[in-house]
């Protein structure tokens, strides 16, 4: 979105845009980031580099206390209107969806890697193996045991950790619910492939509101000047 609708802004963006992802990715693995935060943050850092291009060129390069103080006057001029709220709202709520489906899967993981190391008892082996070979005796090549037979079989045979089952049930059907409530809002790759749209919608309110922004900051460029 940047190269092609604001390409003189492009190369410092990308540096911003990058940790903003990068945040998103850590978040999404389990890190302690505020989501708000980091929103924040980018927006903070998007004003002091579109100020000097699209509303003010008579700055075309901010010294470092003029940097700071448009930071810190971003949130109070309301500088990209509701934008970074309506993006806090979609990105949190899209994120949390996700990170919570992640840690499930990684729960889910664990509780196969430990019942995939089972061993079974020579008694259960050989009904495994009956059970698998036993239509094979009488040239039953296609047949198929009954499935009380495979029933019994397996209780037996995983009695030992047959009390996770109903556990196990019920967090597929947990899982499955998690995985449909993810549309809309809630759909992770949804919102972040549409953040572009919300982020050129700020600049373009911004750029509507130039005027009334610089004569806003001009007595506030002096005051620090002086």
């Amino acid at each position: 979105m940047f190269r092609n609708s604001y390409r003189n802004m492009a190369a410092k963006a990308s540096k911003f845009v990058g940790e903003f992802f990068t945040d998103i990715s850590l978040y999404i693995l389990g890190s302690d980031i505020n989501v708000n935060d980091m929103i924040n943050e980018f927006f903070d850092s998007l004003f002091p580099l579109a100020y000097p291009h699209l509303v003010n060129p008579s700055i075309p390069d901010p010294s470092l206390e003029m940097t700071e103080c448009l930071r810190l006057a971003r949130r109070d001029l309301k500088v990209f209107g509701n934008f970074p709220k309506i993006m806090m709202t979609q990105v949190s709520k899209s994120l949390q969806v996700t990170r919570v489906f992640l840690q499930a899967l990684n729960l889910g993981i664990e509780v196969v890697n430990t019942t995939d190391h089972l061993k079974f008892s020579k008694d259960c082996g050989r009904a495994l193996l009956k059970m698998w070979y036993c239509p094979h005796c009488q040239d039953l090549m296609m047949a198929k045991p009954c499935a009380g037979f495979c029933n019994v079989v397996l209780q037996g045979c995983l009695a030992s950790v047959v009390e996770i089952d109903s556990y196990w049930r019920e967090y597929l059907r947990s899982l499955e619910g998690l995985t449909k409530s993810m549309r809309g809002i809630y759909d992770m790759e949804y919102v972040l492939l549409n953040l572009f749209s919300l982020i050129r919608d700020s600049i373009m309110y911004m750029q509507k509101n130039a005027e009334k922004l610089a004569v806003t900051w001009y007595p506030r460029s002096q005051n620090m000047t002086s």
